[in-house]
């Protein structure tokens, strides 16, 4: 009888001894299972936060049309100095293309709702198009962070809908990226997916997305603190 680690004549690799439970080799690439990596808590979550968006983006652009008739109008989400939507819309930050930035909501978010449903539906989308979906909307975090950034410490004041659109941008973008991950449709090197799946596996992703969002709202509460309630 030869040795059982000895290459057979053709160069194939000897059969592996049967073995069980924790002694048998783990497969990196096994996509896990559960609710939290199910589609209908995925995609589900895409449909409520990109109709939330969407939501944001028509009362956003309903009040751009109101300042454009009457620049002194008093909107209902103008709270007080810092909570206020009029000051962010009067700003140059709130049309960088030439109209307003919740236009491009009103055109967006109807696609991300789509893509919800009818992934909700059953419907199987290609690789390529889901990964051109991740690095679209990942133009649109970017976007709603640096006008995050510019309310923060540019313009001064914070306007609730846009508070809004970036925790539901955020929301999308991550439930996404991780059924990408899942589905292994971002064409990573192996080494990096494996890395990413082990992650997402092990329920950190979850928690640190969790984490991004508390510390957003405990910097916003550090910037201004009372003048929030004044």
């Amino acid at each position: 009888m030869t040795d059982a680690t000895t290459t057979l004549a053709d160069g194939a690799p000897p059969a592996r001894a049967a073995t069980s439970g924790a002694d048998e080799a783990f497969d990196p690439f096994a996509r896990p299972t559960g609710w939290s990596h199910s589609p209908g808590l995925l995609f589900g979550e895409m449909l409520v936060f990109g109709l939330l968006s969407l939501t944001a983006a028509f009362v956003l652009s309903w009040d751009a049309v109101i300042l454009a008739a009457n620049p002194t109008a008093a909107l209902s989400c103008d709270v007080n100095a810092v909570l206020s939507c009029g000051a962010v819309a009067q700003s140059w930050q709130a049309q960088v293309f030439g109209f307003p930035n919740a236009f491009l909501g009103l055109v967006a978010e109807p696609v991300v709702i789509t893509t919800a449903v009818a992934a909700l539906g059953g419907t199987r989308f290609p690789r390529w198009f889901l990964f051109s979906a991740q690095c679209v909307y990942l133009l649109g975090v970017v976007f709603a962070y640096w006008l995050f950034y510019q309310s923060m410490f540019v313009i001064g004041a914070l306007c609730p809908w846009c508070l809004l659109i970036t925790v539901s941008t955020t929301l999308v973008f991550a439930s996404l990226l991780h059924w990408n991950v899942l589905e292994d449709n971002l064409y990573l090197p192996r080494r990096t997916q494996a890395r990413l799946l082990a992650f997402v596996r092990s329920g950190s992703y979850g928690y640190l997305v969790a984490a991004w969002l508390v510390a957003l709202a405990i910097f916003v509460v550090l910037r201004y603190g009372p003048a929030l309630l004044a």
